[in-house]
């Protein structure tokens, strides 16, 4: 049996100085949409055309929301997946929700693994309204694409101004194709009023149907010839384009958002029992730290971010910033809360995040839950951190930053709030990226720290570093709960994302894979690749501890170098991947998912005399300090009492 030590260089960083096993690649390689579609008879490359074309702009051409849906039998276990998941970011981003086909639903969407794929634009065939997510189609930025045609949208530089935006090279485009290429007029078309997007899903590649000769699309802005084309999610203006069409703006899964750019503070209220609670600030004085929404940016104006100082306290000072009241609006009652957090202060000092949740109309305190805890030592840099909510009802989120014991010439901020009705991933930050990307050989392994699923399962991610390129691969690590566990791990599907780090959720566009544990892959070791570790894996030692590790899976090229520019995927020199390990065995028989599991810490923790009184703009002024628009009116009213 072979071992191998893992250096542990800090919390974030692990090396490895022998590898166990090779990892295996996930055997895909990457085409877009016009290549995999290479010879068959389609209008622009993807769409399907129905014997009674007509315009789209009328609404007889959009669906009923929301649109029902159905996986074929036909589909990979991991291709289902990865539809849900693309219909999740619909849902996130846009007012577009989808549901599973019932007997009632004679139209719908029908999901099939055809040749190639492609779509018909718009609500045009009554019944089953075929989708083809073919071979190589199982990409989140693809399946999009194809939906986004079935919701109505033509390709983006098809629209009837693209002339001002793009210039077609008609002699470099193949003989025959050019109609692919056809722009269509304002009475059979609409933008919506949006502007043209580069950055648009719907967008064609620059060699689109090249003849080998050059690229078929150049941009008028030459910073852009190498962002057309992108299938790495919708954009900002592909979903407000797609609100627009749809006459609706509320998102399904997102809840809230806030940067601190604005005094109203997004509606969130800030509370203390003196006047040194949470400040909002450009700055802090004697520490580096500095707004991280525009970190590394230009930006126009000031930034703001939320600190509270430790400096000069007294231990089991206290302060509370209160978000705005929000209600979960789906069936599972899952939420993720995501923020930046910086600490300056003492390991001693404690950031608590609770929520507090309200019965019913008539309850005005509500009732407070301790999801999580942040006491370590300061790490003097913007860090990403998510915590697992299970609201039920109307609820609040309470960050409480509290003076702990000994000398600090900080404290924590907060900066990029953001809360929607998702689970959360796991997170893995790696530090001063930017440098170990410049000085690695190629070949250089670095090892994530161990992660556990929300069943138990405990895992490992792989990076290597090639000259031009990232690899990412995922094994299984034998963990405290293997004995209560299902062996081999099947039909568990493992997504890593490498995060487009903009402040704002639904803004985002990451960079991601999946693949999908198949219980009948057997190694070239004879042995099956998700069996429980302790069976096939490596005895390795990782920090103090000896595990056994099985064979890594994953994707060669995960991530090209010269991609990491083009979205936010490094930020103040950092980059996060985020992982997921999600049971995906019931899509064999049906076309949705059981909700989530949330994991709850156990944490113990005194209450506040404070925490008691109930929300910050509620609260008994007397002795309280209160701060947004609608605790100043409050203010206002106490200051009246205490005069009278």
């Amino acid at each position: 049996m072979h071992s191998c030590t893992f250096l542990v260089l800090n919390s974030a960083l692990v090396f490895c100085l022998a590898s166990p096993m090779p990892p295996a690649d996930v055997d895909e390689e990457w085409k877009d949409i016009p290549d995999i579609n290479k010879g068959l008879n389609l209008r622009e490359g993807d769409i399907m055309m129905h014997n009674q074309r007509s315009a789209i702009l009328g609404n007889q051409y959009r669906w009923n929301i929301p649109v029902p849906f159905e996986l074929s039998v036909n589909l990979s276990m991991n291709y289902k997946g990865v539809i849900l998941r693309a219909l999740e970011q619909f849902r996130l981003k846009s007012c577009i929700d989808f549901k599973s086909r019932t007997e009632e639903d004679i139209s719908y969407i029908s999901v099939e693994s055809r040749e190639g794929c492609w779509s018909y634009v718009g609500h045009i065939v009554a019944g089953a309204q075929t989708l083809s997510i073919g071979n190589g189609c199982g990409v989140k930025g693809i399946v999009e694409h194809e939906f986004l045609h079935a919701l109505g949208f033509w390709h983006e530089q098809s629209r009837y101004d693209r002339d001002d935006y793009v210039t077609i090279n008609f002699k470099n485009i193949i003989t025959g194709y050019a109609n692919n290429f056809d722009k269509y007029s304002e009475n059979l078309t609409t933008t919506q009023d949006t502007p043209y997007d580069y950055y648009s899903v719907m967008h064609y590649d620059k060699n689109a149907f090249s003849n080998g000769n050059g690229s078929t699309i150049i941009t008028k802005r030459s910073e852009f010839q190498d962002v057309i084309g992108q299938r790495l999610d919708m954009s900002e203006y592909d979903t407000i384009e797609l609100n627009k069409l749809y006459k609706c703006n509320s998102s399904i899964s997102f809840l809230d958002h806030c940067s601190f750019d604005d005094e109203s503070l997004c509606q969130m209220s800030v509370c203390s029992a003196a006047d040194y609670g949470w400040q909002r600030v450009e700055s802090v004085s004697g520490i580096s730290v500095t707004d991280h929404t525009y970190l590394g940016k230009e930006q126009n104006g000031t930034s703001f971010f939320m600190h509270f100082s430790t400096k000069g306290r007294n231990e089991g000072d206290a302060a509370r910033m209160e978000s705005m009241t929000m209600t979960p609006k789906r069936d599972c009652k899952v939420q993720c809360l995501q923020f930046y957090y910086y600490h300056s202060g003492n390991e001693s000092d404690q950031l608590n995040i609770w929520i507090r949740e309200y019965q019913n109309e008539a309850d005005n305190r509500g009732t407070l839950r301790l999801m999580d805890q942040i006491i370590e030592p300061p790490g003097n840099y913007w860090k990403l951190h998510h915590v697992p909510l299970n609201a039920n009802k109307t609820f609040q989120v309470v960050f409480e930053a509290r003076k702990g014991a000994g000398n600090s010439s900080g404290g924590f901020s907060l900066d990029d709030i953001n809360i929607s009705e998702t689970e959360c991933p796991h997170t893995w930050q790696i530090r001063d990226f930017e440098k170990v990307l410049n000085n690695s050989v190629s070949g250089t392994r670095m090892y994530s720290p161990l992660f556990y699923s929300s069943e138990g399962y405990r895992f490992q991610a792989l990076l290597i570093f090639y000259q031009n390129y990232l690899s990412v691969y995922v094994g299984l690590v034998s963990g405290a709960y293997d004995d209560q566990l299902q062996w081999p791990c099947q039909w568990r599907q493992i997504t890593f994302q490498i995060l487009d780090q903009n402040p704002h959720i639904q803004k985002r566009m990451s960079s991601e894979k999946s693949f999908t544990t198949d219980p009948t892959l057997v190694s070239s070791y004879g042995r099956n690749d998700w069996d429980n570790p302790r069976n096939n894996g490596t005895r390795v030692v990782i920090g103090n501890e000896t595990v056994y590790v099985g064979i890594f899976w994953g994707y060669r090229y995960a991530i090209m170098k010269e991609d990491l520019t083009k979205r936010e995927f490094i930020k103040g020199g950092d980059i996060i991947l985020l992982f997921t390990m999600q049971d995906i065995s019931g899509l064999r028989q049906k076309n949705s998912l059981p909700c989530p599991k949330v994991t709850l810490k156990n944490l113990k923790t005194s209450f506040d005399a404070a925490v008691k009184q109930g929300p910050c703009a509620t609260s008994d002024c007397l002795g309280i300090f209160c701060t947004s628009i609608t605790s100043s009116l409050i203010l206002l009213v106490c200051l009246r009492l205490l005069l009278n």
